[in-house]
């Protein structure tokens, strides 16, 4: 049997002395806890219901009403649909997809004073028409600051090292190249070695004033043994390059000393 409970006024009278704000916030509290109020103002245990929200031979209590609000994000205002009993977090799920905010990221003002996730909307006089203010977090501005100049750092690096990259494709196809000449007995001029060297490691250093992260590193340090790579092969191809005997091509000419002299005969036309 359900336990009853009467609630009484300050004067000791029944509970027609409640003025109807106090006792509508009263029945909001008490059927969250567990409590239920009948017709006659009589406040009980409400009653274990089935798995079809009933109790046997009593219908199913009616979903609370739904109430719209207006909610004001900087210079636009959003009416949303939500239930009377909802809390403000649900209110700002419902708000995401009109704000682009994330519910974390939202900070809901009623009356002049922010609301937490947990406070229920009819608890603090939330009603139809009823007006808020939404705004971004001050917390996750400065995040959306953070990781906007992190994305522009990693932008940066990557278009210096790809940069860097497209270089070291033409230089290593320069010492491929020298690599075939030494390789099939040509001696190449040993500035050209000297030069290339010089220029992988210009990009050497380059690469190591760039600032990298997770993000960044693994192709920085693609590139940088790239160019290490390079260098070991020239240093190589160096020494065998001094070990080859230079070429010299000479033209031997044939000198006639002994010929005979050439003369010409004139015919004479009288």
């Amino acid at each position: 049997m359900a336990r009853v409970m009467h609630r009484s006024s300050s004067d000791g009278g029944s509970s027609s002395g409640w003025s109807e704000a106090a006792a509508a916030a009263a029945v909001g509290e008490e059927e969250r806890a567990g409590w239920e109020v009948r017709p006659s103002g009589m406040v009980v245990q409400a009653r274990d219901r089935g798995a079809d929200g009933a109790a046997a031979g009593v219908p199913p209590r009616p979903p609370p009403p739904e109430i719209r609000v207006r909610v004001k994000y900087g210079a636009a205002t959003h009416e949303v649909a939500v239930s009377s009993i909802a809390t403000f977090g649900e209110l700002k799920k419902a708000l995401a997809p009109r704000t682009g905010l994330q519910p974390s990221e939202q900070l809901v003002t009623y009356k002049g004073r922010e609301r937490k996730n947990s406070e229920f909307l009819d608890r603090f006089g939330v009603k139809n028409k009823s007006k808020l203010v939404v705004s971004e977090d001050p917390a996750s501005l400065e995040r959306r600051y953070i990781e906007r100049q992190r994305n522009a750092r990693i932008q940066n690096a990557n278009r210096a090292i790809g940069a860097i990259a497209l270089e070291v494709d033409k230089l290593a196809d320069q010492v491929t190249s020298i690599e075939k000449s030494v390789s099939g007995g040509s001696k190449v001029a040993e500035v050209q070695i000297t030069t290339l060297i010089e220029l992988l490691m210009r990009h050497a250093v380059k690469l190591e004033s760039i600032p990298a992260d997770a993000d960044t590193s693994s192709q920085k340090n693609l590139q940088a043994k790239r160019v290490q790579k390079c260098v070991e092969a020239l240093d190589v191809l160096k020494v065998s390059n001094a070990r080859l005997q230079t070429v010299v091509v000479t033209t031997k000419w044939e000198t006639f000393d002994n010929s005979p002299p050439v003369t010409t005969k004139w015919e004479i036309f009288d």
